[in-house]
């Protein structure tokens, strides 16, 4: 396996800032929002009340890839907008997927980082055109990716000069079907030794169940992960995608609490 651009051999991490929010630092980034946008109204309530709990940034689903094609499939460039507005309104950066090489430079106008999905980590278009941009990138995690396909898809994005590059930990497929995917927690200290790129994980779409996530978060943290992306929705069973693996607003709330409470109990460690 040869990484160039993204190689460990260096020193010096990364550390990928978006907007006043730095991966890589140290810190532990909490991203959250719901996993599809479904209107103004709601995309607000949720940003203004992760806001108020921790997290740094909001995600939200513009364009959704399903399984089914008769699945919701996200309300597109009118999502964007919305995005876009909502992060205007509370001074959260956003990051949204892209899934269309002929739709980066639209994306762009609208969101401060740019996720590349589990269906799309190997679509090499996709991965050369955001790689042309200067806007930083969270790539996730193929569904059935082995390390060295996951840190190849990064070196397709660094090779054309973007090496700002968060890798996300999303769970893989297993012959278990208890959870959603097998949420594979070694990956972020193997990720960690092999390259300089910040390391984050999706304990939403790792598992698939809610009463899963705080337990995969804690874990994520302990295993040195830069930080976690959590679906967060004001009524998760009427979501219009995901609702069994997405937080209500007071679920979120004291999930956030025992992160930063773990967060302060490692730093003491560490004095010590």
């Amino acid at each position: 396996m040869e990484l160039r651009y993204i190689s460990r051999d260096t020193e010096v991490n990364n550390t990928v800032s978006v907007k006043n929010v730095t991966f890589g630092d140290g810190s532990f980034v909490i991203i959250a929002g719901p996993c599809s946008v479904e209107n103004p109204e709601m995309l607000k309530e949720t940003a203004c009340h992760v806001k108020a709990h921790g997290a740094v940034m909001l995600r939200g689903g513009a364009y959704k890839p399903r399984t089914s094609p008769y699945s919701f499939q996200g309300l597109k460039e009118e999502g964007l907008l919305y995005l876009k507005q909502v992060s205007d309104e509370t001074d959260l950066p956003v990051v949204s997927e892209v899934i269309d090489p002929r739709d980066v430079e639209m994306v762009a106008r609208c969101v401060d980082m740019f996720q590349i999905g589990s269906r799309n980590m190997q679509n090499f278009s996709l991965l050369r055109e955001v790689g042309k941009t200067d806007i930083p990138v969270l790539l996730k995690r193929g569904m059935a990716a082995t390390i060295e396909d996951f840190l190849m898809a990064a070196e397709y994005i660094a090779a054309e000069g973007n090496d700002r590059i968060v890798l996300c930990e999303r769970g893989i497929r297993t012959f278990e079907n208890y959870t959603r995917n097998t949420l594979d927690i070694t990956a972020v200290p193997i990720l960690k030794s092999l390259c300089r790129l910040p390391v984050i994980v999706d304990p939403s779409h790792g598992t698939g169940m809610r009463d899963l996530i705080l337990p995969m978060s804690l874990a994520s943290m302990a295993a040195g992960a830069d930080g976690v992306m959590i679906e967060v929705h004001p009524c998760p069973e009427n979501a219009l995608s995901d609702a069994e693996q997405s937080l209500s607003l007071q679920a979120f709330e004291r999930i956030a609490i025992r992160l930063q409470q773990t967060q302060e109990c490692f730093k003491d460690m560490r004095k010590r």
